[in-house]
């Protein structure tokens, strides 16, 4: 089994149990028995370890090519677990454009342990080896940026952390391993939001981290285990399954999108639109290279004046909501919604402004959509 799509479906196999079930077993139990007392068990207790859990976490190690893979009960508890391998003093280098909830996580709790960041654009390696200090050990971004979906070189990123000795520390929810594998570009941990791609479908809150090497992982395991903060096996069994169907809903999600984009070129009323698939950026450039795909997350601006609360609750079929990568189409204010945590002074830093619009593109048939956008966009008049 060596291609992608053929470990999507089928994953690790777990050999636990002998009944021929295709699928493993939900194993909801929170204690396991011991053949004796001297017994070395693989299983003693459901927060160390799980089968079902387990299956999940060695089937998105395999698709990412790491070590060992994590499941927890959110992309927060995800990055939570990862950014607490660090130690009081530590510094860490930031993207400047990070998901509110990250930002929430760096600057409420982790600078209260007396963690140091820095943001910076990480498009820019000149600007990132700028950062470094004696006491920098990691750097911090997002693949593709949220909302903003500007783009950033994990290779020219791993390349000075190497240099430096430095961990690479990748959030790839926008894109999955089906359309990115940070870790064979050079990162040391992933990161995602199973909530979004993976499981694909709005009904399960979960995060994904994958290590590239034993002791990265040995680390992780430490927080996951003395944390806490572990998926269910019922959720578990949501994400797998929702993997399954990953490449073929992805395709989807990039169809959409690329159709979605050339609808909003058309219309006089945005101002700009954010997608990597555009050619003549350097987000292009970058994201062709180092990609499979653009994502089915667009972002874009509205003129000014026109009224972007109606807008997005003008749509029908789109929904206004927030969260992405599911099936169905999400439409959001960043300004209001996902980044409501950043004060207004650091959304304009960041480049979020009241007319910014981010749309998660589900995958219902690209008319649909349009013309549902369409309807909005004319009501605005």
């Amino acid at each position: 089994m060596t291609e992608f799509d053929t470990k999507l479906v089928h994953g690790k196999p777990q050999n636990d149990n002998n009944t021929g079930a295709v699928n493993v077993p939900i194993y909801n139990s929170s204690t396991y028995i011991y053949p004796s007392v001297e017994s070395k068990v693989k299983y003693d207790y459901e927060r160390s370890g799980n089968p079902t859990r387990g299956y999940l976490e060695d089937q998105v190690a395999q698709l990412e090519n790491g070590v060992r893979g994590f499941a927890f009960s959110s992309g927060s508890a995800a990055i939570h677990a990862v950014l607490a391998i660090f130690k009081p003093g530590d510094h860490l280098i930031i993207g400047k454009e990070i998901y509110g909830g990250t930002f929430r996580i760096i600057n409420d709790f982790f600078k209260r342990w007396k963690i140091e960041f820095t943001a910076v654009d990480t498009q820019n390696p000149e600007e990132i080896e700028a950062a470094i200090k004696p006491n920098t050990k990691a750097i911090y971004f997002e693949s593709f940026t949220n909302p903003l979906l500007h783009v950033t070189s994990v290779k020219a990123t791993a390349k000075v952390a190497k240099k430096y000795n430095l961990l690479t520390i990748v959030d790839n929810t926008f894109l999955s391993p089906y359309l990115q594998r940070p870790l064979n570009l050079g990162a040391d941990i992933v990161i995602h939001s199973a909530t979004k791609y993976l499981s694909g479908h709005s009904d399960v809150i979960a995060g994904m981290a994958v290590a590239k090497n034993q002791d990265i992982a040995d680390r992780i395991y430490f927080n996951q285990n003395s944390i806490g903060s572990t998926l269910s096996p019922e959720d578990s069994n949501l994400v797998r399954r929702g993997i399954q169907t990953l490449a073929v809903r992805m395709d989807r999600h990039l169809s959409n999108a690329a159709k979605i984009v050339e609808f909003l070129q058309s219309r006089s009323e945005i101002a700009k639109i954010y997608y990597p698939g555009i050619k003549g950026s350097k987000d292009n450039e970058i994201a062709t290279a180092e990609t499979d795909g653009f994502g089915g997350i667009v972002s874009f601006e509205l003129k000014d004046g026109l009224d972007s609360t109606k807008f997005v609750e003008g749509t029908s079929l789109i929904q206004l909501a927030v969260s992405l990568g599911a099936v169905e189409s999400l439409i959001e204010l960043p300004y209001k919604m996902t980044h409501a945590e950043l004060s207004p002074e650091e959304q304009l830093k960041a480049g979020i402004t009241h007319q910014l619009v981010r749309l998660s593109v589900g995958i219902e048939d690209p008319k649909d959509l349009i013309t549902d956008l369409a309807k909005s966009l004319d009501n605005l008049a």
